[in-house]
């Protein structure tokens, strides 16, 4: 545990102490990553949930090469072949490479020409060959000739056959082939006849050749993906006659060389060694396109999921179409339905006055606040229909994102919700609701259908469900949730709490009514002690008995604040809230062993303004009207346009028309910028300038270097 402490200490450049404090609450007391970052800031230094996320996952990594080291030893240490010097190469591996690599001469193997020649009696033939010249392995191959060795040329292949096994099985010559292509490979790839296609998106890599350390983690992606769909071949190649010239080298230290020794290297690195290295840098390489792309895609998910929320307010909603016509919801402030129906004010029936009627009607009747509209297809129309109604009293409009809609409406969880409505009803509540909560309703949808990644589909599906499932569990707990009104689905993010006991949670809220008091979770079927820790600082309840239970501060502080209440003279009602009264306490007075002044300072900063919601405030957002598709572009104009998605190349930005425009990495910035994310993020308003359009490939280049 020590050694694995210090490795991630090193590796992460975090202080020792934080790792191993960190590590005991993790583990010994199976604390949650949430709960840990945002109460036990004393005990890790304050470290936040990235941090202390990058320690687990490290913890698992070296913990699981520590267990494959232990068997390793074990198996050699079995088959008698451990020495002193082995076991020393064992302990000082910091890689799991390196430790297979030595591991490999001595693990159980297939049956291979290797083995048919020692069974042949061939092996000292050899070492002949390792260590003697030409004359001395020719003149006694004759003696190796037997039934299963035909003639003396046999025999010296066999025995050539051992020695390129030997050389394989070396770690030192797997180290310098490694070395080199990390070095030195390039990447290559070839168009597949038959497959090629001048539309395709793949056509500008049907002749490309670059070198593997710089290529970017999209063209790498771009590649696997255009050869597992059979339009690209694709290969690693590197300078086969340099690496040999090398491994020959190595061998030939001693001064005895012949060239039996030299065909076997060259026979051992063509057939042995380059399959397994390629496979194994082409493994690596791809494990790190996955990261860099789980990591933006990350990024854009946290981005999304902390999108500014309108609040609790009353929405009409609409789900546009032509030929369908557009439907409508509208729903209360805590996203109940009230209403729904179509309207069809576009081609074919274009009832433009009749959905102007409606429209006003609804607002009206339901007392709207304000109005969203999906931004698929006919939105643009729409948003024209409803800018033309003349409401009784000001309504906010909103351009809300589809992705995932869609997926929503036909998914268990809003046909649990609403099972007495269709699809299109579903969608529609979907996008009104993504206006008042973006958080509560995205959590329902999966995140590789909000349109926020790139090759999502083609990166390590494991890694990317338990990336995104930490996204998701820390957007949730760092907002906080209404415990009578959260669904089931957003309950299963918050700190120890899981599947099973959300469902018992919302069983006991439709069973009992609402919460009283975070006290009362303690009476939900399997929720202990221990999850109550882990959950209650992350659950609201806005009107409790207790007025801190609608606040971050965690029951197990309530004794503290009730104790600086009555110091001031006041309830603890009366010092929720009253900045004077807050800013007035003497934080030294309180300082102890059982707390110290960080957790003191989040207290005050959380009395000071309970609850307050760390997402910033929506704005409203306007296209130019005189640009609906992508026919209505020119070369220089510029465009007010929202960031629609960000990929390790650039950005694409919703311009108001179907298509979105890129604007690539080198286009953003006037400095040198090795991520978009240095300047930009998700749904941030931006001004864009169109460099280039083309009408074929739909496809629109923007710039954001305007003078």
């Amino acid at each position: 545990m020590n050694n694995i402490t210090l490795q991630i200490s090193n590796i992460l450049s975090i202080k020792e102490w934080q790792v191993k404090n960190t590590l005991e609450l993790l583990i010994d007391q199976s604390a949650t990553v949430p709960f840990i970052s945002r109460y036990r800031k004393e005990a890790t230094g304050e470290l936040d949930e990235v941090a202390i996320e990058n320690i687990r996952l490290l913890h698992l990594k070296l913990t699981e090469l520590a267990k494959r080291r232990e068997f390793i030893v074990t198996t050699i240490t079995q088959q008698g072949n451990m020495t002193d010097a082995l076991m020393s190469s064992i302990d000082n591996v910091t890689a799991i490479e390196q430790l297979e690599d030595i591991y490999l001469p001595f693990k159980p193997k297939r049956r291979t020409r290797a083995t048919i020649a020692r069974e042949a009696g061939l092996e000292p033939l050899s070492k002949t060959i390792l260590f003697r010249d030409d004359k001395s392995i020719e003149s006694q191959a004759s003696s190796y000739i037997n039934n299963e060795v035909k003639d003396v040329q046999h025999a010296i292949i066999g025995a050539m056959d051992i020695v390129a096994e030997l050389v394989s099985e070396n770690s030192t010559i797997r180290s310098i082939v490694r070395e080199n292509f990390n070095r030195e490979a390039t990447i290559e790839a070839k168009g597949v006849k038959g497959k090629m296609n001048d539309q395709s998106k793949f056509a500008n890599y049907y002749d490309h050749n670059e070198s593997l350390r710089r290529i970017s983690t999209n063209r790498f992606l771009a590649l696997a993906r255009a050869e597992r769909e059979g339009e690209l071949k694709v290969k690693i190649s590197i300078d086969t006659e340099n690496i040999s010239d090398r491994l020959k080298h190595y061998y030939n230290k001693n001064g005895c060389q012949n060239k039996y020794k030299d065909l076997a290297i060259e026979d051992s690195y063509k057939r042995l060694i380059y399959p397994s290295i390629e496979t194994e840098i082409r493994a690596a390489q791809k494990q790190k396109a996955d990261q860099s792309a789980i990591d933006i895609f990350s990024s854009n998910l946290k981005q999304l999921l902390l999108a500014s929320p309108l609040g609790e307010k009353r929405i009409l909603a609409i789900d546009p179409g032509f030929r369908s016509g557009c439907k409508i919801v509208c729903i209360d402030a805590n996203g109940n339905l009230l209403h729904n129906e179509n309207i069809y004010p576009h081609e074919p029936q274009k009832d433009w006055s009749m959905a102007q009627k409606k429209l006003s009607t609804m607002v009206e009747s339901y007392k709207i606040d304000a109005i969203a509209i999906g931004d698929g297809t006919a939105s643009r129309e729409t948003e024209k229909l409803v800018k033309s109604v003349h409401f009784d009293r000001e309504i906010k409009l909103f351009i809300v994102s589809e992705d995932g809609a869609s997926i929503y409406s036909a998914s268990s969880v809003a046909r649990e919700e609403f099972s007495d409505f269709d699809v299109t009803v579903r969608g529609a509540i979907s996008i009104g609701r993504r206006l008042q909560d973006p958080l509560a309703e995205l959590v329902k949808i999966e995140p590789k259908s909000l349109g926020v990644g790139e090759y999502q589909h083609d990166v390590d599906q494991t890694k990317l469900k338990a990336a995104l499932g930490f996204v998701v569990e820390s957007c949730v707990n760092k907002v906080g949730v209404n415990l009578n009104t959260a669904s089931y689905h957003i309950l299963t993010y918050i700190s120890g709490i899981g599947a099973t006991l959300a469902k018992n949670i919302t069983k006991y809220r439709t069973d009992n009514g609402d919460f009283k008091s975070r006290k009362e979770l303690l009476k939900v079927p399997r929720l202990g002690q221990k999850v109550y820790e882990q959950a209650a600082g992350f659950l609201r309840i806005p009107n409790s008995i207790e007025p801190l239970d609608n606040s971050a501060v965690h029951p197990e502080s309530y004794a503290l604040v009730k104790t600086i209440a009555k110091d001031l003279g006041v309830s603890t009602g009366e010092l929720i809230g009253n900045d004077k009264l807050v800013s007035s306490i003497d934080l030294n007075k309180y300082i102890g062993s059982s707390i110290g002044e960080i957790t003191l300072k989040d207290i005050v900063k959380e009395l000071a303004k309970p609850s307050l919601d760390p997402r910033s405030e929506i704005k409203a957002f306007e296209f130019a009207s005189d640009v609906n598709t992508i026919k209505d572009l020119k070369v220089g104009r510029q465009l007010n346009g929202i960031v629609s998605n960000i990929t390790s190349f650039g950005a694409f930005v919703n311009i108001g028309i179907k298509q979105d425009g890129l604007v690539h990495i080198s286009q953003m910035a006037r400095e040198f910028i090795t991520s978009p994310t240095q300047v930009i993020s998700l749904h941030q308003y931006v001004v864009v300038e169109i460099m280039e359009v083309d009408e074929l490939r739909g496809r629109i280049s923007l710039t954001m270097l305007i003078d």
